[in-house]
């Protein structure tokens, strides 16, 4: 690629979602506040992005049809999967924001987040016993996916007879969320997740109404049933929100840490040596192998950012892959290192809407992190030149990881 003016790039070009970081190296070098031909801006600069999540002139707008029909076209809001995200809080700018924050957050709290470290020890050794005397497994399927989706349907409160299905269920809606908009096949398949959702959730909602649990799903419901802080359709869309973000960045955080580490052999023996290093590992796999790739907001007024001026309603993306590799923040950035000092990578975003399963997606990550090493020390990828990254942006992961060990 040319040191000079930024080529173009394709979010679904194979290649690039293989390895997008010269790209970004490149757009931070030529144009870090880069104008794509659809009129995105893009940021590669952790400065630039740390101002886009906390300046309050840059909004989510998603609650605007006028936006939303030139994000997803003139039919937007015919779509049930974007008519839901309208009413996700991730979505929302305040005050609505404040108030569907405000209420989760009461029901999602630190503690009952903390409580859940024991069940997920006893997950993760059920699902190591599985594949333990097999002497290899696909990482993904046996055990970066199945262990996020089962602590996330007991917070919430799914029945255990019903867990089953979403386990072995697939994900239908990351693809509104790429910078690029979605094909119709696309829609469709996010239109069919969200209806088959919604009539799960809705069949649950009237469960908890008749017989309250001690679960999250009780306590929003009993949050609407209180009067107008939670409409039904923002109680539907927010359980769907918590339960897809619930599992989907921890999946991508374990299989792209498992890939990290045993990519750079070293790395693992490091931690292997000295388990201690696990939190700190985990930082790093966020930052060098980002779950969760871009963040986007719209500018509610005329602004400047990175030294550009900014139009009101201009669209602006962090791209965080590039950004947590940014040279002006962290020394030698390409390079994979889990005794890093001083990890602040924005994996997680920033500002109000801060990622609310950030606590539980580490605590996941330990655990497994931990076990694997205690039990399975002598893990190694049986095909690390080939890794199988998901055909999606935004959501970083991989599809599978074949992994043994002796």
């Amino acid at each position: 690629m040319s040191a000079a003016a930024p080529q173009p790039f394709d979010f679904r070009d194979p290649d690039f979602l293989a390895n997008p970081y010269p790209v970004f190296r490149h757009l931070r070098a030529t144009a870090p506040v880069f104008k794509a031909p659809l009129g995105r801006r893009f940021l590669t600069r952790y400065e630039d992005t740390v101002t886009l999540l906390r300046d309050k002139r840059f909004g989510r707008g998603y609650h605007d049809p006028e936006a939303m029909e030139r994000r997803f076209g003139p039919t937007a809001m015919a779509e049930p999967a974007v008519v839901e995200l309208t009413h996700m809080m991730l979505m929302r700018d305040p005050p609505d924001h404040t108030r569907l924050r405000g209420l989760v957050t009461k029901a999602f709290t630190a503690r009952r987040i903390e409580a859940l470290r024991d069940s997920i020890q006893q997950l993760t050794d059920r699902l190591v016993d599985k594949v333990a005397e097999r002497g290899g497994m696909d990482l993904v399927r046996d055990l970066a996916f199945p262990l996020p989706v089962l602590v996330i349907c007991e917070l919430l409160g799914i029945p255990e007879a019903d867990r089953q299905r979403f386990v072995t269920g697939s994900s239908s809606g990351g693809a509104l969320l790429n910078p690029t908009p979605p094909t119709r096949a696309e829609l469709d398949r996010a239109n069919v997740g969200s209806l088959e959702s919604s009539a799960y959730f809705e069949a649950l909602f009237e469960q908890r109404r008749r017989d309250p649990q001690d679960d999250l799903i009780t306590q929003l419901v009993q949050a609407e049933e209180a009067g107008d802080r939670l409409t039904t359709a923002e109680l539907r869309a927010n359980v769907s929100l918590l339960f897809a973000a619930g599992h989907e960045t921890t999946v991508n955080l374990i299989g792209n840490g498992f890939y990290s580490l045993l990519r750079h052999p070293e790395q693992w023996r490091i931690l292997r040596d000295d388990p201690t290093l696990v939190t700190n590992a985990i930082e790093e796999v966020l930052r060098f192998e980002s779950p969760v790739q871009a963040v986007g907001r719209t500018a509610s007024e005329p602004v400047e950012l990175g030294g550009v001026a900014l139009a009101r309603n201009d669209i602006v993306v962090a791209l965080i892959g590039g950004v947590n590799r940014d040279p002006a923040v962290f020394d030698d950035p390409e390079r994979f290192d889990i005794t890093r000092k001083d990890l602040r990578p924005l994996s997680f975003g920033g500002g109000i809407h801060f990622c609310l399963g950030a606590q539980l997606a580490r605590i996941e990550a330990a655990v497994v992190f931990e076990t694997i090493l205690r039990r399975l020390p002598g893990l190694r990828l049986t095909d690390p030149d080939h890794p199988k990254w998901r055909p999606s942006f935004v959501l970083r992961g991989l599809t599978e990881l074949p992994v043994a060990w002796d």
